[in-house]
């Protein structure tokens, strides 16, 4: 299993490969086609992502002592962006996940090209992500 940091630098190392931002999209784009898809009894408001415009739903499962998450979007960027922060995540021991620092956002220029209303709901998606860590605890 990898560390958080190691998968952050990953994405950082694959976004240095493009020259703009359209060529950064269409990679975004591409994550979010290969994401796995949810199970559709999870689409519901009790797996929906709050503080996204576009809608989410996310789901989480612990094996092993280890959380690993689902998701799907009806916006195909959000879909990127959620399938990013399922890698950096998933796989990973609730500790590790509440206490980590997500630098890859800002190492890669994303939160500058992103509107201000997707930015907010990828930062959504984080809280999301750290709160059902840290339900698993308990």
């Amino acid at each position: 299993m990898e560390s958080i940091e190691k998968i952050q630098e990953e994405i950082i190392s694959e976004f240095e490969l493009f020259s703009d931002w359209t060529e950064k999209y269409e990679y975004i784009i591409e994550l979010g086609k290969k994401l796995p898809l949810i199970s559709n009894e999870y689409k519901n408001e009790n797996h929906k992502v709050n503080g996204c415009v576009s809608q989410v739903w996310l789901n989480s499962e612990i094996k092993d002592g280890k959380i690993f998450f689902t998701a799907d979007s009806d916006a195909i960027i959000t879909k990127g962006l959620i399938s990013l922060l399922i890698r950096v995540f998933s796989n990973q021991k609730a500790e590790d996940i509440i206490n980590s620092n997500i630098e890859f956002i800002e190492k890669i220029g994303l939160k500058e090209h992103l509107s201000p209303t997707r930015a907010n709901g990828l930062f959504s998606m984080i809280n999301t992500i750290k709160t059902e860590a840290k339900k698993s605890l308990y």
